[in-house]
């Protein structure tokens, strides 16, 4: 554990999910490879696309509907539905395909535990402090162990911009009715959750590198107040002396 700045006193922390609780990479794998059989096995036209042309056709749309980064569901959705239509289906269809295949995608975005030993830390954090998630990802918080750990979750989306904007931070604070300052936010991404909750005037943990990674990042504009490589160094914020 590195301290760059003193952590001031805090009453509540906010986490990150993706890559800071778990190693998402291999879930989001597991999610594209089963809505991709889901796609090709009820809309057969789909089999004359590979999965990198659907991450070029999402590229495209971001570039010139860059508001859609800022909702992770929709943005799916509307490249399933124009993908269908290039593809030749017509809008209904193509309308009722997207859904579908969203919910198939979400369904095993979300199918995986928490490990016992991230729950169990978690857990005992709660007895000190209020834990709130604030996430840029659509996972189903309830369906993968963290039901009852929360208060609430955070997604961006309906005029919420993601991290780094502020708006998740402040909406949390806001939720928790305490200032920002008062809230330490957790997360694996420099940018999105050091940059971003530094500039909502929260204060910081980074955890480098993020959870299943092996290499460390670089910090960008703001520094943390304290830089972790490893999610169970958390304990140590039961100690007295650290906050």
């Amino acid at each position: 554990m590195k301290v760059f700045i003193r952590p001031q006193s805090f009453s509540a922390i906010s986490f990150d999910l993706d890559d800071t609780l778990y190693d998402n990479r291999p879930i989001i794998q597991k999610a594209e490879a089963a809505s991709q059989q889901f796609l090709q096995q009820h809309y057969p036209k789909s089999k004359q696309w590979q999965l990198r042309d659907w991450h070029r056709l999402k590229f495209d749309l971001l570039k010139h509907a860059p508001d859609l980064r800022h909702d992770t569901s929709l943005a799916r959705v509307v490249m399933l539905e124009r993908g269908l239509l290039m593809l030749g289906y017509d809008a209904e269809v193509a309308k009722e395909g997207a859904n579908a295949v969203l919910e198939q995608f979400i369904l095993y975005r979300s199918q995986f535990a928490v490990s016992k030993e991230v729950v169990e830390l978690l857990y005992a954090l709660k007895q000190r402090y209020r834990l709130v998630g604030i996430t840029n990802g659509n996972v189903d918080h309830q369906r993968i162990g963290l039901d009852g750990i929360f208060e609430f979750v955070l997604h961006p989306g309906q005029g919420v911009k993601q991290k780094p904007a502020k708006d998740m931070f402040v909406q949390a604070a806001q939720r928790l009715a305490i200032p920002p300052v008062n809230m330490l936010h957790v997360g694996d991404n420099a940018g999105s959750d050091v940059d971003g909750a530094r500039r909502a005037g929260c204060q910081t943990v980074w955890l480098n590198p993020g959870f299943g990674a092996i290499r460390k990042a670089t910090s960008q504009s703001h520094l943390p107040n304290i830089e972790i490589d490893d999610i169970q160094c958390l304990a140590r914020l039961n100690e007295p002396a650290v906050s």
